[in-house]
């Protein structure tokens, strides 16, 4: 039986990639890049599970992380980061671990993954507990800190999702929902920043996306959570009021201006003719989601 994993094996569609001109060889790469998708598209049924059990835990006070090494482990803290300023939640909220800690978010720590009790230790060291979620990514399937994580969330009780992109890995059988986007061999043997790297971003923004989404962090299509830390998100914000609002420029930074540029008070002002203090109060009790704080208000 063969050592190398899927993602390991030599693709027989880029042997020639050192030797093709430079557009030829960006058309082979960006071949193998469409089926990632189509990977993923096969997987959607295990995702939606993940979803709805991560919002399920969520709702009940858990918290969710990601953990891995390596790209997978950066993938997790990006998603993580991501988060407070995208849908407004705290930052403990969705947490990502990364072996070695966050100096491997830029610099290789690699030797820190084959510790199989680091990733319990790690998890334990950050409150984890039986209320929470985990989502072990992991390209291999076989990462021993990441895999030595997961078992031990399964064993609390806490709800466990692996990203793998390798067939009947270990880590897969570890979790209780396996997510396992299998994209073939990489472009560059062995590379998973590249395809499995692509797939498991797919898969993550789909975990965070719709799991905010499930929570009410979204209105529509729109990101009426979003923090408005900069001009750019302040500008945002303004076309966010309008669209939610039916307001006009004038308008609508007039009322973001009354909310301390808090979109989330600004839109419940102006649907609610509420105070902001009221508005504030509201939000607060409905956990800042804003239908939650208007129904408060005018029911």
């Amino acid at each position: 039986m063969s050592l190398m994993t899927t993602t390991e094996r030599i693709n027989p569609n880029t042997t020639q990639i050192d030797q093709l001109p430079t557009l030829e060889a960006l058309r082979v790469i960006n071949a193998e890049d469409r089926k990632v998708a189509e990977a993923v598209e096969k997987v959607l049924p295990a995702i939606a599970s993940a979803v709805d059990g991560i919002a399920e835990r969520l709702q009940r006070g858990g918290r969710l992380f990601y953990i891995g090494t390596g790209t997978s482990g950066r993938l997790g803290v990006l998603d993580a980061a991501e988060c407070p300023p995208t849908f407004g939640v705290s930052p403990d909220l969705v947490q990502g671990v990364i072996a070695g800690g966050y100096d491997a978010c830029y610099k290789a720590v690699e030797a820190s993954e084959d510790d199989r009790e680091a990733g319990a230790k790690d998890l334990q060291a950050r409150g984890f507990t039986a209320n929470d979620c985990l989502v072990g990514i992991a390209a291999s399937g076989r990462t021993p800190y990441t895999i030595g994580a997961v078992e031990y969330a399964r064993r609390i009780g806490a709800l466990t999702v692996c990203i793998v992109c390798n067939e009947n890995s270990e880590l897969a059988a570890a979790a209780e929902i396996p997510i396992e986007p299998i994209v073939g061999p990489e472009v560059i043997a062995g590379s998973t920043r590249l395809k499995s790297g692509t797939a498991q971003k797919l898969a993550l923004n789909m975990l965070s996306t719709m799991t905010m989404v499930r929570l009410g962090y979204v209105t529509g299509n729109r990101m009426t959570n979003l923090k408005t830390s900069n001009i750019k998100l302040r500008q945002r914000a303004t076309g966010l009021v309008m669209a939610e609002c039916g307001l006009d420029k004038t308008a609508a930074t007039a009322a973001l201006e009354a909310a301390n540029w808090d979109l989330r008070v600004a839109i419940v002002i102006v649907k609610t003719a509420a105070s902001r203090e009221a508005a504030e109060t509201a939000l607060q009790k409905s956990n800042f989601i804003i239908a939650r704080a208007i129904s408060l208000l005018t029911t």
